[in-house]
């Protein structure tokens, strides 16, 4: 049986700036997945550094340049940083936020209804990809990500609503 996970959630500065924090915080609330910890912040070079390239192997798989201009467009401004918990959350939430790729991104996805651009127009003009979130890309790099961007003391645990209806020996009380 699948048990509940965390991933986690960063509303990029694209998305800040455009004012999209509320839609896509709504988005997740409706499908049930439960918000455990959340916070506006600025990270600085180190922070970054860790989340992208010890964790993400960003340099390592794309290249220093790609990184660089990466770390300067997460720069440029705050991010919203959110663990989400539910029942394979991991899966959910990647499914939800669609392609990393904007132009790949499915209609009815975060990515696919706010964002449209390409790696090559990205590359060509020497720009951070403004695809609106960052999501865990899979359970490893949850359980990575999650402790790097949260305390344990900012993580919450209540119940919701839902989760009656995702627990069975909950409703059978």
């Amino acid at each position: 049986m699948k048990k509940k996970e965390r991933t986690l959630v960063l509303v990029k500065p694209d998305a800040v700036a455009r004012g999209l924090i509320g839609e896509i915080i709504s988005r997740f609330e409706r499908v049930g997945l439960k918000i455990v910890g959340m916070k506006m912040v600025q990270p600085d070079d180190a922070h970054y550094f860790h989340h992208y390239e010890t964790i993400g192997k960003v340099a390592t798989r794309r290249g220093k340049d790609v990184f660089d201009i990466n770390l300067a467009f997460m720069k440029e401004g705050p991010v919203v940083a959110m663990v989400l918990e539910g029942i394979e959350a991991v899966a959910l939430v990647r499914k939800m936020v669609g392609a990393t790729e904007p132009k790949a991104a499915l209609p009815g996805t975060i990515r696919g209804d706010y964002s449209h651009l390409s790696y090559g127009h990205a590359d060509e003009e020497k720009i951070g990809m403004p695809n609106i979130v960052h999501a865990s890309g899979d359970s490893d790099d949850a359980s990575q990500e999650v402790p790097h961007w949260f305390s344990d003391a900012e993580l919450l645990t209540y119940e919701t609503r839902h989760e009656h209806f995702t627990q069975p020996q909950k409703r059978n009380k």
